[in-house]
């Protein structure tokens, strides 16, 4: 028996389950060949009864000449198209294995759609000045996220701090009349690319905020975004200069521009990750910082021969993909946007940051 027969007879055991068709296919062929994520793969056309139209399945993947498959063997019972036939199959084996990935990840707490640990959340808007308005921040989160606070009350400062419920989350904001300590502020800041004032803006602030957002029993997600509406409202005060997270200091225009992703049902995901970059002896180098508060490693893209654009454009398309699909990437693994793409994964110790990071060779 060859592969491509071993394969036939696969598919034809897995339809004639009870749960499946519940009997051998009337007919069923071979109708093509692909390759993905180092596997192969066969394409079937196969019909319950004679008179029906071709379906489509796909069995696989094998690796070299074995026999064996790693157990991709599916159907939607969809009509055979060969047009399209390739495109589906391969849709269908991605759907495969993101499912065994979850499976997998639930052993290790991770790759679930139960809550995940969120946190921490917190950060530090940057002043110019020692005051607030408590009041405005509530208004802007009624007005801009439809964010109804169920109960407040102060701090024991005297009216320099607030708890705020909301949706089972615990919303903080304390006023602190001094700088950050430590000029932690002004070292974060010169990371910032894109906006070539921070470290002196971070350099002048004369107080902060300190923010904060708790949500023991809450979705990640839900905590992180509920952080980014906070960290929006308080930059709309008047002595805003900038938001101090993910290892970097925000400039509040552009916080404020990339928050407003949420109201179209997106991640906003520039507010929720900070994508570094620099240039390394071989190329360009970038890695994200924020990914560990929900519950993922971060990522870090070494030495590539793309540009600062690219390899930033790459891992937000990466992060995105895993924070929306709560996906989980293991090392010795493969990830790709197209059919051409197969980037590598390791997950190793940081280069960039404390701690492993999976890296990508991009």
């Amino acid at each position: 028996m060859n592969q491509k027969q071993a394969a036939l007879k696969a598919m034809s055991e897995w339809l004639a389950d009870e749960r499946e068709l519940g009997r051998k296919p009337a007919q069923i062929a071979c109708a093509g060949e692909f390759d993905r994520h180092g596997l192969h793969y066969y394409i079937f056309q196969y019909k319950k009864f004679l008179p029906d139209s071709w379906m489509l399945g796909v069995c696989g993947g094998y690796e070299g000449d074995s026999l064996e498959n790693c157990g991709h063997v599916f159907s939607r019972m969809e009509p055979y198209d060969p047009k399209t036939a390739e495109e589906k199959a391969a849709e269908m084996v991605d759907m495969i294995r993101e499912y065994w990935m979850q499976q997998a990840g639930q052993a290790d707490g991770r790759g679930t759609d139960e809550p995940q640990s969120a946190g921490p959340f917190a950060g530090f808007v940057l002043l110019d000045s020692a005051e607030w308005d408590p009041h405005q921040i509530l208004a802007d989160l009624r007005e801009d996220w439809g964010v109804q606070v169920a109960s407040q009350e102060r701090g024991k400062s005297g009216g320099d701090s607030l708890v705020w419920e909301v949706d089972g989350c615990m919303m903080a904001a304390s006023l602190m009349p001094s700088p950050v300590p430590n000029r932690e502020a002004e070292e974060a800041a010169q990371g910032n690319y894109l906006w070539p004032q921070a470290e002196e803006t971070a350099a002048s602030h004369k107080a902060h905020l300190v923010l904060a957002v708790l949500g023991k029993d809450q979705p990640a997600l839900l905590v992180g975004q509920l952080f980014v509406m906070l960290c929006c409202a308080c930059l709309k005060l008047k002595n805003a200069r900038g938001l101090y997270v993910n290892g970097t200091v925000y400039q509040p225009g552009f916080y404020l521009e990339s928050a407003a992703m949420m109201k179209e049902g997106n991640l906003p995901l520039f507010n929720m990750v900070n994508f570094g970059l620099y240039r390394s002896e071989k190329g360009i180098s970038g890695y994200t910082y924020g990914m560990t508060a929900y519950g993922k490693d971060e990522i870090e893209v070494l030495d590539s021969t793309h540009t600062p654009e690219e390899v930033r454009n790459f891992l937000f398309d990466v992060s995105y993909f895993i924070l929306a699909q709560n996906a989980v990437l293991r090392d010795g693994e493969t990830i790709g946007f197209t059919k051409e793409q197969k980037f590598s994964i390791t997950r190793s110790e940081g280069v960039s940051l404390d701690g492993e990071t999976l890296k990508i060779q991009f």
